[in-house]
């Protein structure tokens, strides 16, 4: 016979329940977290790129 504790084992459930909801969500409403994280590097790189080959202004 094993000891549970109601309040811990009642938040891990609501916990598993949260998690399943927002992968739900995020399949629903748009990029997963790693492929936004991915969009959001290769975003800054092609910044840094084009920036480094920028003509600066003559005055």
């Amino acid at each position: 016979m094993k000891i549970v504790n109601l309040r811990t084992a009642r938040k891990r459930r609501a916990k598993a329940g949260a998690a399943k909801r927002a992968d739900a969500n995020r399949i629903a409403h748009g990029m997963g977290a790693a492929h936004s994280k991915a969009a959001d590097q290769t975003k800054v790189a092609l910044t840094r790129k084009l920036d480094a080959h920028r003509i600066p202004p003559v005055d």
